[in-house]
């Protein structure tokens, strides 16, 4: 009797992150992309009139006193700007400078002004931030105002010479040098604002250079610059040490990411060759809380480096993969050519 044909592998069993109808809504001028229009046209307004109010000095941007880098996004969902920022403060890095990180926290438990130390809660710090403290050893503050991050951190921390402010194009009370905006393949949507689309402002406005990892979006006349993203090779233990992905394949894996686009890690980890016997999908920030790993299924474990800072409190066998950033080498030019220019316009200002 012949032997039965080997079957081909099963699909990974996936639960998808709530809000992927929405996304998927802000990607074409549907019914009720038109519906929700109107309710766009009022956020339109109220962007202009704070705008506004910013450029007549009702409201006032205050500055920390060393060039500030913001890198963020105006698409609502996640646009990858985390890794850019990381990509940002290591090329600083390289270049001699002594750079520190400011971001709101989002999602933290707590309130106020906080250093963030590589070893903070990711609940009370805010997970990105966490990462950032953790990957890349530099000083790292949150505020809801990133003004007194700033603040706080250069009086800690004197020899910051560069603020980078991970998110923050939308908030114009911290004076900036210079904006990076970033974008995802899926880039202005159908172009609507909030809540038709995914647009939280206008666009295109003026930055000083934009970041795409699609095609390339309009961008008002400043310099673009194509972004890929891979995984690394490598996977990455709670206590830092590292583990070559190889030897992982061809056993099952329990998958599991809370960001915005989670297929998107799960596709990259299948495109390492890794087998995901299951994949699940959280909300973007998720605190990993109420969670349940199978218990029936000892699949080894395996998510992003901005979920691994939370799940190695309950989950410390579990394994990130870094996401890895390749940006045109022009774009580190052009950046360090904007900050000869920022530096050079401070020395000639009087004091």
């Amino acid at each position: 009797m012949a032997a039965a044909a080997p079957q081909p592998p099963s699909p990974p069993s996936t639960a998808t992150a709530p809000g992927s109808g929405l996304q998927h809504t802000w990607q074409r001028r549907g019914l009720l992309a038109w519906l929700l229009w109107p309710l766009s046209r009022a956020m339109a307004l109220l962007v202009a009139l704070r705008r506004a109010l910013y450029r007549a000095g009702v409201l006032r941007a205050q500055h920390p006193g060393v060039p500030v880098i913001v890198v963020g996004n105006v698409v609502a969902g996640g646009a990858g700007k985390t890794p850019v920022v990381m990509a940002v403060v290591r090329h600083l890095q390289a270049q001699g400078r002594r750079p520190g990180v400011v971001s709101r926290g989002y999602g933290r438990s707590t309130r106020g002004c906080h250093a963030v130390q590589a070893d903070s809660p990711a609940g009370e710090v805010g997970d990105e931030p966490a990462l950032i403290a953790r990957a890349c050893g530099v000083p790292v503050f949150v505020a809801e105002r990133r003004i007194d991050a700033a603040r706080a951190l250069l009086a800690a921390h004197p020899a910051t010479d560069v603020i980078v402010c991970d998110d923050g194009l939308q908030h114009l009370a911290l004076a900036r040098d210079i904006e990076i905006c970033v974008f995802n393949d899926q880039g202005t949507g159908n172009g609507f604002l909030l809540p038709a689309g995914p647009l939280r402002e206008p666009w295109p406005r003026t930055v000083d250079l934009v970041v795409h990892a699609g095609a390339p979006v309009a961008d008002g006349g400043a310099p673009a610059f194509a972004l890929q993203r891979t995984l690394a090779g490598h996977a990455v233990r709670a206590d830092g040490t590292h583990i070559p992905l190889e030897p992982l394949r061809g056993q099952p894996l329990l998958a599991v990411a809370g960001i915005a686009r989670p297929q998107d890690f799960f596709a990259m980890l299948q495109a390492q060759g890794l087998t995901l016997a299951q994949a699940q999908g959280l909300p973007d920030h998720s605190n990993f809380d109420s969670w349940q790993r199978p218990l029936d299924k000892p699949y080894v474990l395996i998510c992003t480096e901005k979920d691994a800072v939370k799940l190695w409190r309950r989950h410390p066998d579990a394994l990130a993969v870094p996401l890895q950033v390749r940006i045109d080498s022009g774009f580190f030019a052009a950046l360090d050519a904007r900050l000869a220019i920022v530096r050079a316009r401070s020395l000639s200002s009087p004091s």
